[in-house]
């Protein structure tokens, strides 16, 4: 099988796509430029299936690495055949591949091993042949020193057997359609844990039985958290009687003597070798599936949250709510720059809301400040109400804003690098304010575990999760671009074709010699190549550049295009962009060339019409209902409004805009069955949802959109 057919057996589309793609992705170019800039090669797939080709094409070259690497150990041992190696070479199948390679795999020395030493394979043999032969009378041949009697003999031909048939790559075929199939995990408590408080969160799973293939991934992950915390046994099972039955079909070929041998060994094999084997193969394609899930579910809600509506470039003064400690006041400028921090203490137990309130209007009038946001942690709704008292000279809109890895980012390294003379209240204080201002590009410096908006996401591979979180970062920048004079090296890491360290390169170059004028300039920052050149240049933006294509997504080897365009219509370009009226006089196909197709010309016309508009929607106020501050305002059968601020398998969460967000339930999202909630949701979605339960004790809300 080619890379080719491998890949055409998974993703649906046609080969010459598929081709292009895995020519293009081995010139180097990224997923970012090949789903943009060469549509007419790819026959206009997406990012998501030239990543499902980069995959797969991934995948075809580690299966073929593990086959040579089972074909030369089993020569090294002088034990290939070429039927083996026949079989080895055609099996695409990793699981296959493996049960090839079990026979010869280097293992501790097992009881079949000690019998073989003991001389028993040739009584095993004659027991396998199931010839009509008296093996009680024949296993005396086969005394020694180290056998002593008939019995030990039988038991070491037994355990030879056990492990030839626990090698049959036939019965572990068969046995792991039936655990997919029929297999059930239970979970019990484990006794001396059972009234550890940590464990509560677990009673669910004390005495719990399921059939394997129809739980939930949020739900497998959480007993195999509880398993690893040590609150309970786990087990994947199935009928062993049913298990025995196959193996027997396929062992058994004649009823004499042998029989009552075979069958013992069947069932020892099954019991000692096979069933803990496929068992836990069996669980950890489970925990692969709801990894995969899991991991689905937090990269869509990241692509969400990185892509919110942002406020722009605005004056905004920033508060990191709190009680005792007081609220810290930052003011930023249109950029981003810290002007000013400040400390008030509004609420209990310094109640100097007097001084506050003077200090806030002296801020916000003396930076010209055009929008306030406030994190959403302890204390954020009594701040949002003192904020909204004072009469301010201007109107000042109000934001609320997650302060989610607000923590996290004043700790770390970047921080400190941006901020070294101020302590982490500031720098988190900063992070809520530049979250309003454009969510992307500060996110893009906090890791997205951090951020909570998946299920389980510390449980799952995490290598697999960094993998396609980084890429889901990556895909959001260059959907919506960059300003390259004043964007961090953080965020200018993640373009196109750029990375880190030319990321730094490039913020390097941008202090010593002014900010860019031109795109052509990218060719002048140290080690940025004509590669890096090609695939980054387009996804960055230079407002009032000499050359209006540069603040656009056209790429700079269709500018020659754009002005014949230009100039058929007796226009410049400067004329022709944002003129809808022109722009629909231009016909495609008269521009095509070698490079640019159809589909990339069409892409091009309509980026002339509304140059380098960014995709996101712009930010809007939220109001939260005025008379709920905490979880005692809540009353079962209120209607609140909401924000989604998380969505799972098992539904979403809202903040109704108090310390603990509330749950819909995936029943309760809509009237009638609902498969998938971001059919019905969306993150940062504003909703209504109706109060169904309050657990004060356990600061749990149930909601419901069902109104």
């Amino acid at each position: 099988m080619t890379s080719l057919q491998f890949i055409q057996s998974q993703v649906n589309t046609a080969p010459k796509n598929i081709e292009n793609t895995l020519q293009l992705l081995a010139e180097d170019c990224t997923i970012p430029f090949i789903s943009r800039y060469r549509k007419d090669k790819t026959g206009n797939l997406d990012e998501v299936v030239i990543e499902q080709i980069a995959k797969c094409n991934a995948d075809y070259e580690a299966i073929v690495k593990r086959k040579d690497a089972i074909l030369k150990s089993i020569e090294e041992q002088g034990a290939l055949t070429a039927e083996l190696s026949q079989k080895i070479n055609q099996s695409f199948d990793i699981n296959e591949l493996e049960d090839f390679y079990l026979p010869y795999k280097k293992k501790k020395k097992t009881r079949a091993d000690i019998a073989r030493e003991n001389g028993l394979e040739p009584l095993a043999k004659i027991i396998m042949a199931q010839n009509n032969d008296d093996v009680d009378f024949i296993s005396t041949r086969y005394l020694n020193k180290n056998v002593k009697n008939e019995d030990e003999a039988l038991q070491g031909a037994r355990d030879i057997i056990a492990e030839w048939i626990n090698e049959n790559i036939y019965v572990r075929k068969q046995l792991r359609r039936v655990y997919q199939r029929k297999s059930t995990i239970a979970t019990k408590v484990v006794k001396t844990k059972k009234d550890d408080e940590n464990a509560q969160k677990f009673s669910q799973y004390f005495d719990w039985s399921e059939p394997l293939s129809k739980t939930p991934s949020h739900r497998l992950l959480a007993m195999l958290r509880a398993e690893n915390e040590g609150f309970v046994k786990m087990k994947v099972a199935v009928e062993p009687e049913e298990a025995i039955v196959i193996i027997d079909q396929l062992i058994i070929k004649k009823n004499n003597d042998t029989t009552p041998h075979l069958q013992s060994a069947i069932e020892d094999s099954y019991k000692r070798l096979l069933a803990p084997a496929i068992s836990n193969e069996t669980l950890q394609e489970a925990k692969a599936k709801a990894d995969a899930n899991s991991i689905g579910v937090f990269a869509n809600n990241l692509g969400q949250l990185l892509l919110a509506p942002p406020l722009g470039e605005k004056r905004i003064l920033a508060i990191d709510p709190g009680f005792r400690s007081g609220c810290k006041v930052v003011c930023l400028d249109e950029k981003g720059d810290l002007l000013y921090n400040e400390n008030i203490y509004p609420h209990a137990p310094q109640h100097e809301d007097a001084i506050a309130m003077k200090k806030i209007r002296s801020m916000v009038n003396a930076y010209k400040i055009d929008a306030i946001s406030i994190g959403n942690g302890t204390a954020s709704r009594e701040t949002e109400f003192f904020i909204k008292k004072i009469a301010f000279d201007k109107p000042v809109q109000v934001f609320i804003v997650s302060e989610a890895g607000a923590s996290v980012y004043s700790a770390s390294k970047i921080a400190r690098e941006e901020f070294p003379n101020y302590d982490v209240t500031v720098r988190g204080a900063v992070s809520i304010g530049r979250r309003l201002s454009d969510p992307l590009a500060e996110l893009v410096k906090i890791d997205p575990k951090a951020i909570g908006v998946g299920q389980y996401q510390h449980d799952v591979d995490q290598g697999k999760l960094k993998s396609e979180l980084d890429t889901v970062v990556v895909r959001c920048v260059n959907s919506v671009g960059i300003n390259i004079n004043t964007a961090s090296k953080h965020l200018l890491g993640y373009v196109s074709g750029i990375g880190e360290k030319l990321a730094e390169n490039i913020v390097q170059y941008r202090s010593e010699n002014g900010p860019f004028e031109d795109r052509k300039q990218l060719k002048k920052v140290p080690r940025l190549g004509e590669k890096a050149y090609q695939q980054g240049v387009a996804f960055i933006r230079i407002s009032n550049a000499k050359n209006p294509l540069d603040n656009s997504a056209v790429h700079p080897e269709a500018y020659p295009i754009v002005e014949k365009m230009a100039k058929d219509l007796k226009l410049s370009v400067h004329d022709l962009i944002a003129n809808k009226e022109k722009t629909a006089l231009i016909k495609p196909e008269n521009y095509i060339t070698p490079e640019i197709g159809l589909l990339g010309l069409k892409d091009i016309i309509k980026e002339l019409e509304k140059p380098g508009l960014d995709p996101r929607k712009s930010a809007k106020v939220f109001e939260f209902d005025s008379n709920v501050k905490t979880i005692k305002d809540i009353r079962t059968g209120m209607v609140l409004p909401g924000i989604v601020n998380n969505i799972t398998n098992f539904g979403c969460f809202v903040d109704i805009g108090i310390k603990e967000s509330g749950l819909v339930h995936i029943s309760q999202l809509k009237a009638g069955f609902v498969s998938d909630v971001n059919e019905v949701v969306k993150l940062h979605q504003h909703v209504q949802v109706k109060v169904t339960e309050v657990d004060e004790d356990r600061k749990r809300i149930q909601l419901s959109m069902v109104l």
